[in-house]
C-alpha cells in the first residue's frame, strides 16, 4: 500500500518491489507513495542510495539509514512524495572507486546495477504521477559515490542532489555545475576522507557552480544520521526544481 508501516526493528516497511530489465538484470527496491493523490497532482520523487553495509538481496537492509527520516519529514511537513530505495547486490558497488585517491575511478560510469536503477527511475516517472522537474537524488557513503556518479552521467534528469560522505570525479564537475548540490561530510571521517567532498566542491565552483557544503567538526564516518534528521536539508531539496530544457 502507499503508506508506511514500521517493523519490529524500527525500520520503515515500504512496499517491496522487484524489477527485471528483460536481459537478466534485476533491481530489488522499496517504494513509497503519497498517501493521498488529488486528481491531476504530481509529486516529487526521491531516489535514495544506501551504503556498503546495506548491500545484499533481502530487499530490506537498505531501509536501515535515512529512509524513515525522509518519509517522516515529508509527512510532518505535508510534502508528499514518492521514494525509491534500491538495493545493490552484495558483491557490487554503485560505481568504481579509486582506492588510492578515494575519488571515483577516472572515467568510470555508473555500475551495472546503478545504470539499471536509473532506467527504472525513468519508467517509474512515466508510470506514476511524478513531477519530472522534481527528481531528487541522495545517498550515503557508497551511496554518496553513487550520487556523484549519476550526477555526472545523467544531470539533465536531476533537480537536486545531496551526496553524503562520498567522493566523485572532479574532472566531471563541469557536466553538472548547474545542478543544485549540497554535500555533507564529517571532518574526522577515516573511511572516506573529507578531502573527497572538498575536491568535488572546489571543482564545481571552478566549473561555475554554486554548491553548498556542510563539514561537521568532530564527526567521523556517520554524518548521515545528523543530516537526514535535519529538516534544513530536506526543506532545501524539496524546494528545488529542474529548469526547463532550452
Amino acid at each position: 500500500m502507499a503508506g508506511m508501516m514500521v517493523g519490529t526493528n524500527g525500520a520503515p516497511e515500504l512496499a517491496a518491489k522487484v524489477w527485471r530489465d528483460g536481459g537478466g538484470g534485476v533491481v530489488r527496491y522499496r517504494w513509497h507513495e503519497p498517501p493521498r493523490r488529488d486528481e491531476g497532482a504530481r509529486f516529487p520523487l526521491v531516489v535514495f542510495l544506501h551504503g556498503a553495509g546495506e548491500r545484499g538481496d533481502d530487499n530490506r537492509a537498505q531501509l536501515k539509514h535515512g529512509v524513515a527520516d525522509i518519509v517522516k519529514w515529508s509527512k510532518e511537513n505535508k510534502q508528499p512524495c514518492f521514494l525509491m530505495a534500491p538495493q545493490c547486490p552484495a558483491k557490487e558497488g554503485w560505481a568504481a572507486v579509486d582506492r588510492k585517491t578515494m575519488d571515483l575511478a577516472a572515467g568510470a560510469k555508473p555500475g551495472a546495477t546503478l545504470a539499471r536503477v536509473w532506467r527504472l527511475v525513468g519508467e517509474l516517472t512515466r508510470e506514476h504521477p511524478v513531477d519530472q522537474a522534481r527528481v531528487y537524488l541522495t545517498g550515503l557513503s557508497m551511496g554518496g559515490y553513487g550520487t556523484w556518479s549519476l550526477l555526472a552521467a545523467a544531470p539533465e534528469g536531476i533537480a537536486a542532489a545531496a551526496p553524503i560522505c562520498g567522493g566523485g570525479d572532479p574532472a566531471t564537475a563541469g557536466r553538472f555545475a548547474r545542478v543544485p548540490v549540497w554535500a555533507f561530510h564529517g571532518a574526522q571521517d577515516k573511511v572516506v576522507p573529507v578531502a573527497a567532498s572538498r575536491r568535488m566542491i572546489e571543482a564545481l565552483k571552478k566549473a561555475g557552480g554554486s554548491p553548498r557544503f556542510t563539514e561537521y567538526p568532530g564527526i567521523a564516518h556517520n554524518s548521515w544520521t545528523r543530516t537526514y534528521r535535519d529538516g534544513e536539508l530536506l526543506g532545501w531539496m524539496f524546494g528545488q526544481r529542474r529548469a526547463p530544457s532550452p
